[in-house]
């Protein structure tokens, strides 16, 4: 069964400025930090990434892991769904973009991950707590 997580956060930058981070994936490394490398395999009939490969560090190690992307409802939602992966069955997920009445953006960030092995729940929470810092992250990238 997939482990779930979501985060709401709002970031001093318009939707727009969010959403051109967010869909930067080979730029993850330079901010994202459990991202190590990034290697685009296909892209989408507007040049945009479609399938990425990851490497992360995670639970103490390296893992590898291959995203399918979705952009259909731009600039407000990014989305994503595993292709195939190392430790995990399947990964799930979504930026949602909502633009604020001063002129900043709530991100939410929904994510389901179901790994082939079971962890402990204080392992779980540990990683959860890490995987939530992307939007964080995320937020630190588009203020800048």
């Amino acid at each position: 069964m997939a482990e779930t997580a979501t985060e709401t956060i709002t970031i001093d930058a318009s939707p727009d400025e969010v959403w051109n981070v967010a869909v930067d994936l080979e730029k993850y490394p330079e901010w994202a930090r459990d991202i190590k490398d990034v290697t685009i395999h296909a892209t989408d009939s507007d040049g945009r990434p479609s399938e990425v490969e990851f490497r992360a560090s995670a639970l103490g190690r390296s893992t590898h892991y291959t995203l399918q992307y979705r952009y259909g409802d731009e600039p407000r939602q990014l989305g994503w769904s595993m292709i195939r992966g190392d430790i995990q069955r399947s990964i799930d997920g979504a930026f949602t973009f909502v633009p604020t009445a001063d002129g900043k953006t709530e991100v939410r960030y929904d994510l389901a991950i179901d790994l082939v092995v079971p962890l402990p729940g204080f392992v779980k929470r540990r990683a959860e707590v890490r995987i939530l810092n992307t939007v964080r992250e995320l937020k630190v990238r588009a203020e800048a």
